[in-house]
């Protein structure tokens, strides 16, 4: 696979408004993820790639009494998340070199990981960060295969783009299951492991682009501008039309696959 850029250097440029034009179709997997977290009291939280702050705040009301850190590398999605729960504690940091000051019991990510590469590292690096008992609970999409993603990565390769997006990595980050299982396994006392497909139902003209323009698109779109950057959009949009195409109602019906591990340390 060609990846012609360090993904550690990749500093993508985030859109909290964007991001949350589908705030409801983007919390369910999280508050699925949040369902199944183990009986326990945490007494640290971490949520790692908080975004604007939502599921901080879920993570707050549930442990009232612990003390829950939100941490993430976009100013603007923090910058909301600072508005939205004033009294809440973020931190702006590197996902991939960031360590806590103290050892923590929770670490919920939720569609984060896929941005961050060489998990066979992160995910034991994660683990360290938890006290015994500590819970691993990650959420993450998987559509490198679908035309959602592989739209995008051939319109970068092609003549008309890739002198300008070129450089930009695939981002083929997430493992399969049995990998995960494989690498967490012997280091852990409980793990479970399952993947879902969500249909969104999605309204309005080129709903996909949108989607995709609060999230995977986005390192695409920062590289370009003025005609180039609509030149861009229409084609990725017609590509989604064909793939997405509306159906008689006028809504568009995206599937969307994602990963859920929960992965608990001895005590």
């Amino acid at each position: 696979m060609p990846d012609h850029q360090d993904p550690k250097q990749i500093q993508v440029q985030w859109d909290a408004a964007q991001y949350l034009r589908f705030g409801g179709e983007r919390l369910r997997p999280a508050l699925d993820l949040m369902v199944h977290l183990p009986a326990q009291t945490p007494a640290r939280i971490l949520d790692l790639g908080c975004g604007a702050g939502n599921l901080t705040a879920l993570l707050q009301q549930r442990w009232p009494e612990a003390d829950v850190l939100g941490v993430d590398g976009s100013e603007d999605m923090l910058a909301k998340a600072r508005a939205n729960l004033p009294r809440g504690r973020f931190i702006a940091a590197d996902l991939n070199r960031w360590t806590p000051e103290h050892k923590l019991d929770l670490i919920y990510t939720n569609a984060t990981l896929q941005w961050l590469p060489d998990h066979e590292q992160l995910f034991p690096r994660l683990l360290s960060f938890l006290n015994p008992g500590g819970c691993l609970a990650v959420q993450m999409p998987i559509m490198h295969d679908a035309p959602l993603r592989l739209a995008q990565v051939e319109l970068a390769r092609s003549p008309a783009y890739a002198g300008v997006l070129g450089e930009v990595s695939e981002r083929r980050n997430v493992l399969d299951m049995g990998a995960y299982y494989d690498l967490l396994r012997p280091r852990v006392t409980a793990l479970d492991i399952w993947q879902t497909t969500y249909l969104h139902i999605l309204k309005g003209a080129d709903p996909v682009l949108e989607w995709a323009s609060g999230s995977s698109l986005r390192p695409y779109l920062e590289k370009m501008e003025g005609e180039q950057l609509r030149n861009f959009r229409a084609d990725y949009a017609r590509r989604m039309q064909l793939a997405y195409p509306p159906r008689t109602d006028g809504s568009t019906l995206l599937p969307f696959q994602r990963m859920f591990i929960l992965a608990r340390l001895a005590e």
